[in-house]
């Protein structure tokens, strides 16, 4: 019995030690100097180490971040995962005719030719839902990542693609974190969509439909000030302020939307 009761300490120290190691890791990366001072500015809102954290992210993981933006994450996941782990940054297809689309490919493409002994293990592959493209090798992914877009894909009716497509991606057993706009329960589909706002019940339901089991909501992201009810929706609050100076104290004051933060898991079988 007392080995017995000495081996499950002893697991229980190393599980405890290697979550220690995996948040100072995680917190480092997010304390980096290098950080844009003006992304890490809004760290009170994303919260980066909480969420990471409870993405379970590793440093020996193969990660894939979708839509990456101007790389407010990926300043973050590039160093962390650097040394032993690999970041695909699915980023909109090159081949594109939006716009903003290829302004923010471009200027994406230019921070990591800019920085490249920061960024020189970040892959790049091109995300579009619905369109048969290959964010990371099928079965590969360790985890995929997606902050504050799946409002984006509703608008043209592929949320539902773009899960199958994380789906694909991920090893069995891997994590799928979503961090989204949260609408209040039994919002129409027609108000989700322009306001940016989603219910939680309807991407747990796209991502159960796809295949995922729903493993822990985190309330780490939430933000109680937040209504969910603006004149231009999610973008009335910072760091969009697309009302201008209009009331702009106020939308100032309640700060970023309230969001969800849900991790998925592939089962393993």
């Amino acid at each position: 019995m007392m080995k017995l009761t000495h081996w499950l300490a002893g697991i229980a120290f190393a599980a405890t030690t290697a979550g220690a190691v995996q948040a100072d890791a995680i917190k480092d990366a997010v304390a980096s100097d290098k950080r844009t001072a003006e992304y890490a500015a809004r760290d009170g809102f994303r919260h980066p180490a909480e969420t990471l954290e409870f993405f379970q992210v590793k440093p020996t993981m193969t990660v894939v971040e979708i839509w990456p933006g101007g790389g407010w994450y990926t300043e973050i996941l590039s160093p962390l995962l650097q040394a032993e782990g690999k970041l695909y940054a699915a980023h909109f297809p090159k081949e594109t005719e939006v716009g903003y689309f290829k302004r923010s490919r471009e200027n994406f493409e230019k921070k990591l030719a800019d920085n490249k002994d920061a960024y020189e293990k970040v892959v790049m592959t091109e995300f579009a839902p619905g369109q048969d493209l290959e964010i990371a090798p099928a079965g590969t992914a360790d985890a995929v990542l997606t902050f504050r877009n799946v409002h984006n894909w509703m608008r043209g009716d592929n949320e539902a693609a773009a899960f199958k497509t994380f789906y694909k991606a991920l090893k069995p057993g891997g994590v799928l974190g979503v961090v989204e706009h949260r609408a209040k329960p039994d919002t129409s589909r027609e108000d989700m969509m322009s306001s940016g706002y989603m219910t939680q019940d309807y991407v747990v339901d796209l991502a159960t439909k796809a295949g995922f089991v729903l493993e822990e909501a985190s309330e780490v992201n939430a933000n109680p000030k937040d209504t969910a009810v603006h004149p231009k929706g999610v973008w009335t609050l910072p760091p969009r302020l697309a009302l201008g100076d209009e009331d702009k104290e106020k939308y100032q004051s309640i700060g970023e939307s309230d969001r969800m933060t849900l991790r998925f898991r592939k089962p393993k079988s």
